[in-house]
């Protein structure tokens, strides 16, 4: 029986249900696994007092020390997290806020191995719970945790440092593994862990009757992440507004919404735009179903789960030359690659539109994209270091 301590900021709590979903079910997964025993820890990074009584942070106050999330035993821990600082405190923050618990844990749970699933804070803490602990320690990279957090000033030299002492690494995607080689981390310990999709949630609907239900007339275009600067949803709506009669949807929370509302209606488009803020997969599901191309044209990404769901739901992506792209977009049914400018992306989003690939051959791009594929080698990869 494999013991797993899995290591997870970015795990969902009462209070932010959508946080991670991709983490939680690639958890769950290998939770399910016949031969696994799992614990997550899931610490929470706060400010000291008083800052920590800021509405922001009341709810993650609120969060109880140990509960049980969808028959998994989770353990929340709270670490001093010193706004403005960029970070660079956290990973040690973390650690040491850990180690008593999984001295505890340890008693009755003697796991074998820690599994980071977040390149930073997460990597550099688990190196240090394992040096302290004689456990080997997995870190997977997920993509920005590489390309912003192994590049900033105040947190990339632990980040490579954490990369180089794993037993294991995990990227998502082949161009993330070469990413991570590139930055000096040893290219022989990576493995590619490509993601998965939930194939029975995500799956071609009718579109009409879909769109029907959701309000929308004529063409849908989805674009599913975070309202930050990185993910550049400006260059949709400025693409939209040569698209006449096309409805855009953006799902998801972020900085940019402000931003992105006051471009929508200096450009005339506020009435073709729908945002939906964070919402849960089901609900994601049905709007990219209903949707004739799903656009994201990111500065960065590792292998995004919103291209694999979206090509689950016979949708074709329009997405920006980055990451593993390559990797997706391997057959001209699954969409097309742009340069990163509103005109480029407006012809690729009209041509689709004009001449839409048949749902199921979209879909048939995205099917080696399995949970269960992802946990068999989750599996694998992890008792690999254990046997070591």
């Amino acid at each position: 029986m494999l013991k797993v301590l899995t290591l997870a900021s970015l795990f969902p709590d009462a209070a932010r249900p959508t946080l991670g979903p991709f983490v939680e079910r690639q958890t769950l997964g290998l939770a399910g696994h016949p031969d696994v025993e799992l614990v997550v820890v899931s610490p929470r990074g706060l400010p000291p007092f008083p800052l920590s009584l800021h509405p922001h942070y009341r709810a993650l106050a609120a969060q109880p020390a140990q509960e049980a999330w969808k028959g998994v035993t989770v353990h929340r821990p709270r670490f001093i997290h010193w706004p403005g600082t960029g970070g660079r405190f956290d990973a040690g923050a973390m650690a040491r806020a850990v180690l008593p618990l999984l001295r505890r844990i340890r008693q009755g749970f003697a796991f074998d191995v820690i599994d980071a699933e977040f390149f930073f804070p997460d990597g550099p803490a688990a190196i240090r719970l394992g040096e302290a602990l004689g456990v080997p320690v997995s870190i997977k990279a997920r993509g920005a945790d590489i390309h912003y957090w192994g590049t900033q000033p105040g947190t990339g030299a632990q980040v490579i440092d954490a990369g180089r002492k794993a037993a294991g690494l995990l990227a998502v995607a082949q161009s993330l593994k070469a990413d991570m080689a590139v930055l000096g981390m040893p290219e022989e310990r990576i493995r590619v862990h490509y993601t998965g999709v939930d194939l029975s949630r995500f799956k071609p609907g009718d579109k009409a009757a879909l769109k029907a239900d959701l309000g929308i007339s004529g063409p849908l275009v989805s674009c599913v992440g975070a309202l930050i600067p990185r993910k550049r949803q400006g260059l949709i709506v400025e693409a939209l507004a040569s698209l006449p009669g096309v409805t855009l949807v953006l799902i998801g929370k972020g900085e940019d919404e402000a931003a992105l509302r006051a471009q929508a209606a200096a450009l005339g488009l506020a009435d073709r735009m729908r945002f939906t803020g964070a919402i849960p997969q089901d609900e994601i599901a049905r709007w990219l179903a209903a949707s004739d191309v799903m656009c994201l044209p990111s500065a960065s990404e590792g292998l995004a789960n919103a291209w694999v769901e979206a090509l689950a739901c016979g949708t074709p992506v329009v997405i920006t030359d980055v990451g593993g792209a390559r990797e997706l977009v391997d057959r001209p049914e699954a969409g097309q690659l742009v340069a990163p400018e509103s005109p480029a992306i407006a012809e690729a989003i009209r041509a689709l539109i004009q001449s839409p690939p048949a749902p199921d051959a979209v879909r048939a791009a995205a099917m080696r994209f399995t949970w269960e594929a992802n946990r068999d080698a989750l599996y694998a990869h992890l008792s690999g270091l254990v046997s070591r």
